[in-house]
């Protein structure tokens, strides 16, 4: 008798354990997020400035670079924009943290017929202009 109750006790546990659902909650997909002109730009020639700051500093920095803000825009006939910025180069030491200033030339694609084709014929891509080293 005691060995059946065992039995159907086993049963019962087994039932009700494997009827157990656990349910997750799901992270919302934010889908509107407000950036701003300057967040655009900076994820557009992020990848180029690194690059040339890599070359300038090298790559065993303490701390990667900053960037400080849009200094200029300005646009070219041949339908490119010449962007400055300004940029931090932090160092151990808090003093010595350096300021250069970037200037990149943001080259749209002409593929569009709408566009001239003399003055602008060129693909996509993103160049570094001038690279300096504000003084101390």
């Amino acid at each position: 008798m005691v060995k059946q109750y065992l039995i159907l006790l086993g049963f019962l546990f087994i039932v009700l354990t494997s009827t157990q659902v656990v349910k997750s909650e799901t992270v919302p997909k934010v889908e509107e997020m407000y950036v701003t002109t300057e967040d655009i730009i900076s994820d557009i020639i992020f990848p180029t400035v690194d690059k040339r700051v890599i070359k300038e500093y090298g790559k065993d920095t303490l701390f990667d670079w900053q960037w400080k803000r849009i200094l200029d825009i300005t646009y070219n006939d041949n339908h490119s924009y010449d962007v400055t910025v300004k940029i931090e180069i932090p160092s151990k030491n808090f003093e010595d943290a350096k300021e250069d200033v970037v200037k990149v030339r943001i080259s749209p694609s002409c593929d569009s017929d709408k566009i001239n084709k003399q003055q602008c014929n060129h693909g996509f891509k993103i160049e570094v202009l001038d690279y300096k080293h504000l003084p101390q």
